[in-house]
């Protein structure tokens, strides 16, 4: 079986960027394309054996490490466009994203210290708001091998990588609240809120 199209590494210009090292960002970028050209190596290595039954185990074992390198792939590419030189500050009173937090909070800064939180937690993951496609409503999530506690048909709003990679260069691994701290001096706000999605339902549970 032929395997149809191919992923390719995009390009993201955050050379700059405020407590987040350039030397940092090109290891990341080396680490991201490692996991579109693992992405597009195990497609076409499940192409090549699907139907025979002899490969089974193979197809099992290619199935699952598919959707770590998927996951590491796309996840990379929601956390660098969620990022840019001169972001942070908070986001626009007018936009959808804020609104969306009012209606799921208390009030954006109850949002970030719940998210700061989240991302401070033991161990290494992905920390991410998500919008439910039904309600509108905001949530923030720990995701911790790529493919594991995403949360299926939500709306990735805003993405922090968490993974030692993101920031041992930069800072001491007791050090990561200072690493959050500088992702949100970056962040893209107009890109946050180009991801929000009008809510299909506005009361929760309706139509679940």
């Amino acid at each position: 079986m032929k395997m149809h199209g191919q992923y390719k590494a995009r390009q993201f210009n955050l050379s700059g960027l405020n407590g987040i090292s350039d030397e940092t960002l090109e290891v990341h970028f080396k680490l991201y394309e490692g996991y579109v050209k693992n992405t597009n190596s195990l497609s076409e290595r499940r192409a090549e054996i699907t139907g025979d039954q002899k490969e089974a185990a193979v197809f099992s074992e290619l199935t699952r490490r598919l959707g770590f390198e998927f996951n590491g792939m796309v996840l990379h590419e929601y956390y660098f466009g969620n990022l840019k030189k001169g972001g942070g500050g908070d986001p626009d009173r007018n936009s959808a994203f804020l609104k969306s937090i009012q209606a799921s909070f208390d009030d954006y800064e109850s949002w970030k210290k719940q998210f700061f939180e989240v991302g401070n937690m033991r161990g290494v993951g992905w920390v991410i708001c998500y919008q439910d496609p039904i309600t509108g409503f905001l949530s923030n999530h720990w995701i911790e091998l790529h493919q594991d506690g995403n949360i299926a048909g939500f709306n990735p709003i805003l993405v922090m990588d968490v993974w030692e990679h993101a920031f041992l260069l930069d800072y001491k691994p007791e050090e990561r609240p200072k690493y959050i701290e500088a992702f949100f001096s970056n962040i893209d706000w107009s890109a946050v809120d180009r991801r929000m999605k009008q809510p299909r339902v506005e009361s929760a549970g309706i139509g679940r």
